[in-house]
């Protein structure tokens, strides 16, 4: 299994040091081994994505192992349902690819090859130089560069993608896992924002052409140093929403404590 290409939807094949399709458009692998297929009219800006400052402060806090329960559930739940025999799987929003390794090892053990992609450079560039035995890529989510059935299992940590591409890509049968915010994540982190903090949403996703089998909740409680409370909020999409006083507070934090809540799903391909 391939690419395709992002332009004209063909396979891609893979020469040397670039990947080229029938029609004639070629993609260069960057030195540290990943491929852009992003076209620039694809971009919504000229730099897409988390900056090379996000990426490190998003690396450092999970290197500190902070979320490594999460990444041990979604992990062990893809060793769980990935069918044997498994050729293709696909993190999305894969970033700097802590989460994806640890995907890589499980399909590693049935022969399949593990693919990242996110839109921003940055990360997949440090992605790539850490992670060689992982196919990555720079794409958008909402057109994937992969042909139609061609993936066992895609496994989506808050990234967004448009469910008729997950329908596309996943085979028949196979699977999508999903994570997003519960109830009551970081709440103690929004509360230092919003005068009247609010609860996420409960789960109400569909996903057309997939059945949701199974579900679970994961929460427990962080005990970060202030430094480390500053990269939580600059992975989290309220952090524009932070006055300087915010941050300053934070830095100063001998210790913060603060509750994790996420939600797994996962759905399976019926038709």
């Amino acid at each position: 299994m391939t690419f395709c290409c992002p332009l004209c939807h063909a396979p891609l094949a893979h020469m040397d040091k670039s990947y080229a399709c029938p029609q004639g458009h070629r993609y260069d692998m960057a030195k540290e081994g990943y491929v852009n297929l992003l076209p620039v009219q694809h971009k919504r800006s000229r730099d897409p994505g988390d900056s090379a400052e996000m990426m490190q402060a998003r690396r450092a806090f999970l290197d500190a192992g902070h979320y490594q329960p999460l990444r041990d559930a979604v992990a062990s739940k893809l060793a769980e349902i990935l069918p044997v025999g498994a050729s293709s799987i696909l993190d999305i929003g894969c970033g700097e690819g802590y989460y994806t390794a640890a995907f890589a090892r499980i399909a590693e053990e049935q022969g399949a090859i593990t693919f990242g992609l996110d839109v921003s450079k940055s990360a997949i560039r440090a992605a790539a130089k850490r992670y060689s035995g992982v196919t990555f890529c720079v794409a958008s989510s909402h057109r994937l560069p992969f042909e139609q059935s061609s993936m066992d299992a895609v496994i989506r940590i808050y990234a967004p993608c448009k469910g008729e591409e997950l329908a596309r890509v996943v085979k028949e049968g196979c699977w999508v896992i999903t994570v997003t915010p519960g109830p009551r994540h970081l709440m103690e982190l929004k509360g230092l924002i919003y005068s009247e903090v609010m609860l996420h949403a409960a789960h109400s996703e569909q996903l057309p052409g997939f059945e949701l089998r199974q579900e679970l909740s994961l929460g427990y409680e962080m005990s970060l140093t202030g430094k480390e409370a500053v990269a939580l909020l600059q992975m989290t999409p309220f952090a524009w929403r932070a006055k300087p006083e915010v941050w300053e507070t934070l830095a100063a934090q001998e210790t913060f404590n603060c509750q994790t809540d996420f939600s797994i799903h996962c759905w399976q391909r019926v038709n």
